[in-house]
């Protein structure tokens, strides 16, 4: 898979996320939180700017309460 295909997947995983949690009124900080993360690593997924594991997602997923989909598409 190209690198750019990658940042693409990056990015748009994070406004999904950006989106997901705005819509539940959740903080950044609420989130890392309820996810076991720092904020800044929050912010760094949120714009795109680093590649995440399955499980921190699978974390995050859960702290928001949305389904993998609507962080994927």
């Amino acid at each position: 898979m190209e690198k750019s295909h990658i940042q693409k997947e990056l990015k748009c995983f994070g406004v999904n996320l950006r989106c997901q949690r705005t819509s539940r009124n959740m903080t950044q900080e609420k989130l890392a939180e309820l996810a076991c993360l720092n904020v800044r690593t929050i912010q760094k997924i949120e714009a795109g700017q680093t590649n995440i594991l399955i499980t921190t997602a699978k974390r995050i997923q859960q702290a928001i309460g949305c389904s993998w989909e609507s962080l994927l598409d």
